[in-house]
């Protein structure tokens, strides 16, 4: 199997994007300790590297990871492709108010978007998660007016079923679905990739990495600073970690075979599922922005992908949320 291919055009678009984008999420929150400067380092090394794919949502720091983003690339944004996300509310001490998919709010969210991170028109605009009152055709609706008004450029939705996908397919075409997967959640094989197959859509795979875990960082709940938010993840208890870590046992033998490292077996793995995959796992740091993209380099045999499939464990201990 040769090397993976590095770009892709997300699909219904002319958006052309690095294959490995970047999350930014844990640059403002979720991840312990944050430092503005370090993070701004590593968002201009990635262009420097050739990364063009920037993730990021209003609800990171409510609002202080786009304002970052909008700081960092000034005068830089004819060169990338950014999306960011509305849905999640909240409110002024960031405590979290729940779900909003009304159009009126639609619009208000989007606004304060391009206001955060200086910009005329966000290129991937994405509905975070579904309002369980509002139908997703009103939300796609509303979001198709501000394709319309210029205000957006493409739409996509994240964590959405098979179903949800189609429905609002038909209204709008969809350009991403972003969803968690990686070698620990694999639920998106069961429907969705056929799905987006279909209809054309990109999938965006967004932590890839396992939270981290993947890379072997963390063995243990004493890994992880206090206020992280994986402390109150079912996945990070304690009993889930030790039996989890059989994972990252399965991706360390073929990673030292390969003499690569972890994070970027797993990388690998994501992107060989099929050609048009894109990937967001984030970092703040330098090291493993350069690691990760080391990804591209990794040549993964039908027998290298036979021998994880056969070896993984049949399940993951604790949910994703």
């Amino acid at each position: 199997m040769a090397n993976i291919k590095q770009n892709t055009i997300l699909g219904h678009s002319t958006l052309q994007v690095n294959r490995i984008g970047l999350g930014c999420m844990g640059m403002s929150e979720f991840y312990g300790s944050f430092n503005e400067e370090e993070s701004i380092h590593t968002l201009h090394k990635a262009v420097d590297l050739g990364v063009n794919f920037f993730d990021t949502a209003d609800m990171y720091g409510w609002g202080a990871n786009e304002r970052l983003l909008g700081k960092a690339f000034k005068g830089k944004w004819d060169k990338l492709i950014l999306a960011t996300k509305f849905a999640i509310m909240r409110g002024p001490n960031g405590e979290f108010l729940g779900l909003n998919g009304k159009p009126e709010y639609i619009k208000q969210a989007c606004d304060q978007s391009l206001k955060n991170l200086g910009v005329k028109t966000i290129d991937l605009y994405y509905m975070h998660r579904q309002d369980p009152k509002v139908a997703i055709e009103d939300i796609v609706g509303a979001m198709s007016n501000l394709v319309k008004e210029g205000k957006i450029k493409y739409i996509g939705l994240s964590e959405v079923n098979a179903e949800t996908l189609r429905k609002a397919h038909a209204v709008h075409p969809i350009t991403a679905l972003q969803t968690e997967y990686s070698l620990w959640s694999r639920e998106p094989e069961q429907e969705l990739f056929d799905v987006c197959n279909e209809l054309g859509i990109t999938f965006v795979a967004y932590s890839p990495l396992g939270r981290g875990f993947l890379t072997g960082a963390i063995k243990s709940r004493a890994d992880l600073e206090q206020g992280d938010f994986r402390l109150n993840n079912p996945r990070f208890t304690a009993e889930a970690i030790s039996q989890n870590l059989k994972f990252v046992e399965v991706i360390e033998q073929i990673a030292q075979d390969k003499k690569v490292t972890k994070a970027q077996l797993a990388l690998a793995w994501v992107l060989s599922q099929n050609n048009e995959i894109t990937t967001i796992p984030g970092t703040r740091k330098i090291s493993r922005l350069e690691e990760n993209l080391g990804a591209f380099q990794v040549e993964l045999t039908k027998s290298d992908l036979e021998a994880i499939q056969k070896s993984l464990p049949k399940e993951t201990i604790g949910n994703r949320y």
